[in-house]
């Protein structure tokens, strides 16, 4: 039999996977780690519930399947909001009420920090833009760009 193990990295983490290497990231992160903060939402690859980071690029864990993530780095919710931008975006997207049902919240967080990332200083069509891949069922769209303005000017020098 095929030797299947997967070397990756989980919020900094060494991971050895040794499965199916057709099975969805999102289902690896949630069932055998733990990581409930990665949402299935769609399972298609559209509404971002599911967004980590992989190699530092925004992605739905949803269409990821494990045997493309040998070597990689993968980011969860978990992960991030260890950090001190993390925390900064979360404590944003509270202050400025983004925080609605909480399903969509995992996924624009990741988003969020994809995009300052990217850029420090979004205005508020890069905002738009950058948060575009990830749906919001309660359509709380102008408290999540709040949000990220608020975390921008609050992570000065961060990103």
């Amino acid at each position: 039999m095929k030797d299947n193990k997967i070397e990756f990295t989980v919020n900094g983490e060494n991971k050895i996977y040794d499965g199916d290497p057709l099975r969805r990231l999102l289902d690896v992160l949630r069932e055998d780690y733990e990581m409930p903060g990665a949402k299935e939402g769609c399972g298609e690859g559209e509404c971002g519930a599911c967004s980590i980071l992989l190699d530092g690029k925004l992605v739905n864990s949803c269409v990821v399947a494990m045997g493309t993530i040998q070597g990689k780095e993968v980011m969860t919710i978990e992960g991030l909001k260890e950090n001190e931008r993390g925390k900064c975006i979360v404590e944003a997207f509270a202050d400025a009420g983004a925080v609605q049902c909480g399903f969509c919240t995992p996924g624009m967080v990741m988003a969020s920090e994809a995009l300052l990332r990217q850029n420090p200083k979004p205005d508020e069509q890069a905002i738009r833009k950058g948060i575009s891949g990830n749906l919001c069922r309660c359509t709380g769209y102008d408290q999540i760009v709040d949000a990220v303005k608020m975390a921008s000017e609050r992570g000065d020098g961060l990103w």
